[in-house]
């Protein structure tokens, strides 16, 4: 062999090792990542079956639904998800862990960089009652829309989105000429109603909000001290707001700021009881008599119109209430919480500080509520500054006293009490949709927001 052959050898050897150990990295690397991804996995996994078992894995309300064919594992709506352990990844798909504890966020939806994730209500065997609403917002009845919780949108910031995405669309159909005193009656000033007066403002439309009680809707209704924001949302005619665990106070401060600066109409303590086609509009009737006639009706109230009652025995005392307003006037009393949801949990740990508080609860633990709030309760209990009945329903409530029957062996017992609340949810308000003329059907996780 020649010098030039010799070297070519060399050279050649040189460069099978310079590649054959860069192929050994590559594969060490692929290898590694692999065995990191099967581990991630299988941690997962194992969540997936504890939520089994502690009853998370099953959605209650909204939440996210992936399209296996089109998640290409990038870990956005993970990153993107302000709650913790909603969303996981198996196999290099995204999937639900704790799906019960999902609260509509829709941040996942949003940043699928693929639009494989829809935000859907209710499951294959539990089926959520909701009226029909197409991709505009409009009902089954031409010329009503609905937004907001009514619609299965719960949160904030959604329903302010939805608010102000259904008028954007009315405004391009409402008839210049028509015999209506207004363009447009918004049934509902809480975060969808607000929303969609401004929108309606903005488009120089002629619009109304009635609202049943006061301004902020169900929101009004929260403890004064109670978080209800904890991210951004953009108000019309008021501009981008970046909240950051925001009290009722604050939002419903920024709401009345938005309004009064705007001119906009919103009448409180009017309770609309019917709403009748006449002549090409509509007669929306109120408790108090007065009528207003419009061209067009955006329904954005609540899905729980009336508290569902327990029906026992004492439960019409004035003892007893359903939602709990200023915590901070409530001291030394013996009050019984009924209910084992985040709304229960969050006013008993209001009132634990300067009352003896009490929490019968139907099941044998906590099984759907909020990371911080599960933490939070189990904290208290142990801290013996809330005492739980686990297994228990009340069955009569009397002026000193609760009896709680054991949902185990039907035994029963009597707490001293001063004080009720009673946390049960709410029901839909049916016989006024049905008396309007709206289609409703249970959703059996049907997505109510996906990509077109």
């Amino acid at each position: 062999m020649d010098i030039d052959g010799y070297f070519n050898m060399e050279l050649l050897i040189e460069q099978i090792l310079t590649y054959g150990i860069v192929f050994i990295l590559v594969l060490i690397t692929i290898i590694i990542y692999l065995r990191k991804q099967k581990k991630a996995s299988n941690l997962v996994e194992q969540k997936i079956a504890q939520a089994k078992i502690d009853g998370l894995h099953e959605p209650i309300s909204l939440h996210p639904v992936v399209d296996v064919n089109g998640c290409i594992q990038t870990g956005a709506c993970i990153m993107a998800c302000p709650e913790k352990d909603i969303l996981g990844i198996v196999n290099g798909k995204a999937t639900t862990i704790n799906a019960s504890q999902c609260i509509g966020h829709g941040a996942c939806f949003h940043a699928c960089p693929t639009e494989a994730i829809s935000l859907c209500i209710g499951t294959e065997k539990r089926g959520v009652e909701l009226p029909h609403v197409n991709e505009n917002f409009e009902s089954n009845v031409s010329g009503i829309s609905i937004a907001g919780e009514l619609g299965g949108m719960g949160l904030i910031r959604n329903a302010v989105e939805q608010g102000k995405q259904a008028i954007e669309h009315v405004a391009k159909h409402i008839p210049k000429n028509h015999n209506a005193d207004y363009d447009l009656l918004i049934i509902g000033a809480g975060p969808a109603g607000i929303s969609a007066t401004l929108t309606a403002k903005k488009h120089n439309l002629k619009a109304v909000c009635l609202e049943q009680d006061s301004l902020g809707g169900t929101v009004f209704t929260f403890p004064r001290s109670k978080i209800v924001m904890t991210s951004p949302m953009d108000l019309p005619l008021y501009g981008k707001v970046r909240l950051n665990e925001t009290s009722k106070g604050e939002l419903l401060k920024i709401w009345k700021d938005a309004i009064q600066k705007n001119d906009i109409e919103v009448v409180e303590k009017t309770k609309v009881e019917s709403i009748t086609p006449v002549n090409n509009h509509f007669k929306v009737g109120t408790k108090n008599g007065k009528e207003y006639s419009t061209q067009h009706v955006l329904l954005a109230i609540g899905r729980r119109g009336t508290p569902r009652k327990l029906n026992v025995k004492g439960e019409e005392s004035e003892k007893v209430a359903y939602k709990l307003l200023e915590p901070e006037d409530i001291s030394s009393k013996k009050i019984m919480v009924i209910g084992g949801g985040d709304s229960a949990i969050e006013s008993a740990m209001l009132l634990m500080d300067n009352n003896e508080v009490s929490l019968s609860y139907r099941k044998d633990s906590f099984q759907r509520l909020k990371p911080k709030n599960r933490e939070k309760i189990l904290k208290a209990v142990e801290d013996e500054r809330i005492k739980v009945f686990y297994n228990t329903n009340p069955v009569e409530i009397n002026e000193g006293n609760v009896v709680l029957k054991s949902t185990v062996d039907e035994s029963t017992q009597s707490i001293d009490n001063d004080m009720v609340y009673i946390f049960a949810g709410g029901e839909l308000p049916s016989e006024f949709l049905k008396k309007i003329g709206l289609k409703i059907t249970k959703k059996y996780g049907e997505a109510v927001l996906k990509h077109k």
